[in-house]
């Protein structure tokens, strides 16, 4: 296993070198999106302003605080907690997210299923996991919010994040077909049809 640093926006090339189970943090910038973001944009044909191109998307409805716009709170709002939610319900976003946007990373709870894997390896792109209950700690890793874009769905803006030190986050699905979901699901399921042969129970 290795640990990668990227600083974003990341190349194709530095993506794939990526493996499930490798560790990654992140540097500079990180786009916060979520479920209202991504139907406003791809089903409601709303565009945004935002370069999203060889970045990374972290699954997220901030919690934040309106301020005084001034030098270290350019948009306008201040981080008070920033945690990631489940991304299974997001998965149908994945390929226009790539496709349309050339988002190269996700990040997010819990992993996406088979059309995410299948765009991953087609396009180039990873899934980066977060352990639940970090949230606290993700916000430290937030030096400011930098601008926002669809604010009109607030708290499901989409969030441009300055980060330091957005880790260290787990390869979850890389782009070489691999998949801690998958391999767990399959080591529980053997497991299991263990356990029950050994109860005469049948599967």
């Amino acid at each position: 296993m290795a640990h990668h640093v990227l600083h974003m926006p990341a190349t194709e090339e530095q993506i794939r070198a990526l493996r499930v189970g490798d560790t990654v943090t992140l540097e500079d910038t990180l786009f916060g999106i979520r479920d209202a973001t991504q139907i406003h944009m791809f089903d409601r044909g709303r565009r945004t302003r935002f370069d999203l191109n060889g970045h990374a998307v972290i699954h997220t409805a901030p919690n934040v605080r309106k301020v005084e716009r001034s030098g270290t709170n350019q948009a306008g709002y201040e981080a008070v907690c920033i945690g990631t939610t489940t991304s299974d319900r997001m998965e149908r976003f994945t390929r226009p997210l790539m496709e349309r946007e050339g988002v190269r990373l996700i990040i997010g709870k819990g992993g996406l299923r088979d059309e995410s894997a299948k765009a991953f390896e087609e396009l180039g792109g990873a899934y980066l996991a977060v352990i639940g209950g970090a949230a606290a700690l993700e916000t430290t890793w937030i030096t400011a919010i930098e601008d926002v874009d669809l604010d009109d769905l607030n708290p499901e803006s989409l969030w441009r994040f300055a980060i330091k030190g957005f880790g260290p986050l787990i390869v979850g699905m890389d782009s070489h077909g691999g998949s801690l979901y998958r391999d767990v699901q399959s080591k529980v399921s053997d497991r299991r049809a263990e356990v029950l042969a050994r109860m005469g129970v049948s599967a």
